[in-house]
């Protein structure tokens, strides 16, 4: 697999806290330099990115209820629908992990499935935070995405105490419905880690590293 072909599986991200408007539009002239699958950034940057990059094909992803998605649904809906208005095609929300370790599934389920609702035919990436999960969880969580209707479901928000791993990648693969893709996020950095995660069955990556880390291959 080459440098073009991974970088069209990656959300090209910046999410830190102190991130600039300048930041953001240099990620945007990346990402479009290197064909990724989308820039992921801030929910406030998504209409100022949609004015600016109108018409060049960039494609705009955000998240909600990020990093640590024990906000109220309601609000959740509403970050959605702002996001959505604002000119984002694709959105990755953070569950409710408390919920999920509290085992109320339902309540987990029907928040993904609302927001799913309200995204319609644009993609929805369910993101389970896998380092605060057992086993049993992760897979509690696997149906939760499948019932919920989501389109991907994502291990990590990169702000957790750890990132994607294959064995998790591995599990999700077991336990999500043939509708669910898989997207690994969170500690990848070399060309030798998207290539496992994309060979082990995922179909998007989330790496703030890979244009850093791959953009010599392209440019010679």
């Amino acid at each position: 697999m080459n440098a073009k072909e991974i970088l069209a599986h990656v959300d090209h991200t910046l999410l830190k806290q102190t991130a600039t408007f300048e930041e953001i539009s240099v990620l945007c002239d990346e990402a479009l330099r290197y064909h990724t699958a989308t820039v992921m950034i801030p929910s406030a940057f998504v209409e100022p990115v949609a004015n600016k990059y109108k018409g060049t094909g960039l494609k705009i992803a955000t998240v909600v209820g990020f990093p640590n998605g024990n906000c109220s649904t309601a609000a959740k809906l509403a970050e959605t629908a702002q996001a959505l208005a604002d000119g984002a095609e694709e959105i990755d929300m953070v569950i409710n992990i408390g919920y999920l370790k509290a085992g109320d599934t339902s309540a987990v389920t029907e928040e993904i499935r609302a927001l799913k609702h309200l995204c319609g035919s644009r993609i929805l990436k369910v993101i389970v935070e896998t380092c605060f999960l057992s086993e049993q969880e992760k897979i509690a969580a696997c149906h939760c995405v499948t019932e919920g209707g989501a389109d991907f479901i994502k291990t990590s928000t990169g702000f957790g105490t750890a990132g994607a791993t294959l064995e998790d990648i591995a599990l999700f693969k077991k336990h999500v419905g043939k509708n669910v893709a898989l997207k690994a996020a969170g500690g990848i950095h070399t060309r030798e880690e998207m290539k496992a995660f994309l060979a082990a069955g995922c179909t998007r990556l989330g790496a703030s590293a890979a244009v850093k880390v791959l953009r010599s291959e392209i440019d010679g």
